[in-house]
């Protein structure tokens, strides 16, 4: 089994599912209703930038005016990639050589802005239909690895918390 392969056997999650479940968690930020999506750029297992579907600062959101449809895509809304990447440029960090983890296949204008930001890996869980983001991978020598969904659910240790005692509250009353 390959390292970053997920295994149900694992009691922690893989570096690669561990970040396509903040990617997951990041689209639940999304607010265009015809499709949530998240993105984590990460460049040495550190996270770099987070994206998700949604307006641009200060315009409505899809969800409370709707969706903008032309062509049959959404122009209100930026999409994850975009918005990983501009968060990334925003606080000066670099990409290139990070790998991108997004719930859905990027459509191809977010492709090219991911190739020509310097991103090397692709990891992701859903397709994403009429685009040529993967030929452009391809052509670009970024690695797409898809890999199955990451289970939802959170498993927690409740066992070494079931015999822990609550902590202490102090007050400051007299």
């Amino acid at each position: 089994m390959e390292a970053n392969a997920p295994s149900s056997a694992q009691t922690r999650p893989s570096w690669d599912e561990y970040f396509l479940k903040l990617a997951m968690l990041a689209s639940e930020r999304a607010t265009c209703p015809r499709m949530h999506c998240g993105c984590v750029l990460v460049k040495d297992k550190n996270v770099v930038a987070t994206g998700y579907n949604g307006s641009i600062p200060g315009d409505d959101h899809c969800e409370d005016v709707g969706c903008l449809v032309i062509n049959n895509h959404c122009e209100r809304t930026v999409h994850a990639e975009m918005n990983a990447l501009v968060q990334a440029a925003k606080r000066g960090h670099a990409v290139e050589g990070a790998t991108a983890y997004i719930t859905n296949m990027s459509c191809t204008n977010c492709a090219k802005a991911l190739i020509a930001a310097g991103v090397k890996r692709v990891v992701v869980f859903s397709d994403f239909h009429d685009t040529l983001a993967v030929e452009f991978f391809n052509k670009a020598g970024v690695t797409i690895d898809k890999l199955p969904m990451p289970p939802l659910m959170i498993n927690y240790d409740l066992k070494n918390y079931s015999s822990a005692k609550p902590l202490e509250t102090k007050t400051n009353e007299p």
